[in-house]
């Protein structure tokens, strides 16, 4: 283990993910069980940039594990963009003896921490956390698995009022550009349809199949639609196919931020605790600049140069179930 690290500094940022809390509290306590000392970083980037940090010990994590959201908050930062303001912020981690830090985001966060690191030279370890899913060399990322489940059971009460009216709902999901949570939600939630962003489904491929349904005599439909969707989000493809409609009563369910809160699964709790212990150990084995990720339930560590900017595909054998089960 790398003695010369002492002191590590821990912060979410970017969009909150359930299972953040556990993530940050395994960081903690796996620094504390190796003798290290552990700061929280408040407000990601910013509180780096104005100096919000504070120490924590093992029970300053205590009763957050099944919590949603993030206790350090999380904000975006415009100024950490800046090398003026990546200064501030290494200049702040000086002053507080910080020699390693651990973050617990998304694609920006990533790119944030390498920037840090190119031109300060601190060891940093990113622990992948984001509903979407959408980070390449990781399995899953922290907060995915909530995020589907409360999307799934939202849809199964949708379901059951679609079928008492004869209606067809477009159930928005979030994912950015990203897929994942969608194609999950449609082939467990049984939709007839799922758009997501990956697939290049034109309107006229999902009308017809729409419209097989009203000449069979099909009593309710639900079309799952990733937000990120380039044929448009769920407003817009329940107006168009409204207009040359006559059999379903359309409407639209968008679920929104629902998806970001909540206690996180047991799922993301253990891929937290995993990922927190993991992210620690690797900084003091003489990991850096790195990502921690599960792969084939092992333990990985990617270079952030070959993971930033690139997305994690949508496997085919599961596009293929989708079509398969939605008839």
């Amino acid at each position: 283990m790398d003695s010369k690290i002492s002191r590590i500094g821990v912060f979410t940022s970017g969009g909150d993910a359930p299972g953040m809390n556990a993530a940050l509290r395994a960081v903690v306590r796996t620094s504390i069980f190796y003798k290290k000392e552990v700061y929280g970083i408040m407000q990601g980037y910013e509180g780096m940039i104005s100096g919000e940090i504070v120490k924590l010990g093992a029970r300053s994590v205590g009763n957050i594990i099944q919590r949603g959201g993030t206790i350090l908050k999380t904000a975006r930062s415009k100024e950490f963009r800046t090398p003026e303001g990546r200064a501030k912020a290494y200049e702040n981690l000086k002053k507080h003896g910080i020699d390693a830090l651990v973050a617990i985001g998304g694609d920006g966060t990533l790119t944030g921490l390498h920037k840090l690191y190119e031109e300060y030279s601190i060891p940093s370890i990113c622990m992948p956390g984001t509903i979407d899913n959408d980070i390449t060399g990781t399995d899953f990322t922290i907060g995915f698995d909530t995020a589907t489940n409360t999307a799934v059971e939202a849809i199964d009460k949708i379901r059951d009022t679609a079928i008492s009216h004869n209606r067809l709902f477009f159930i928005e999901v979030m994912g950015r550009n990203s897929g994942y949570i969608a194609i999950n939600c449609g082939i467990a939630g049984g939709a007839v349809a799922t758009i997501i962003p990956e697939e290049s489904m034109t309107l006229d491929e999902l009308f017809a199949k729409l419209d097989e349904g009203g000449k069979t005599n099909k009593k309710s439909s639900l079309v799952v639609v990733s937000e990120g969707s380039k044929l448009g989000g769920a407003m817009e493809l329940a107006k168009k196919f409204s207009e040359r409609n006559n059999y379903f009563d359309i409407k639209v369910t968008i679920l929104g931020h629902l998806q970001r809160g909540g206690s996180p699964t047991y799922f993301d709790r253990v891929l937290a605790g995993k990922m927190g212990v993991a992210a620690v150990e690797g900084l003091l084995k003489g990991e850096k600049d790195c990502m921690v990720g599960i792969l084939n339930n092992q333990v990985v560590y990617n270079d952030f140069s070959s993971i930033i900017g690139k997305h994690h595909e949508i496997d085919s054998e599961s596009l293929r179930i989708a079509k398969i089960l939605s008839i």
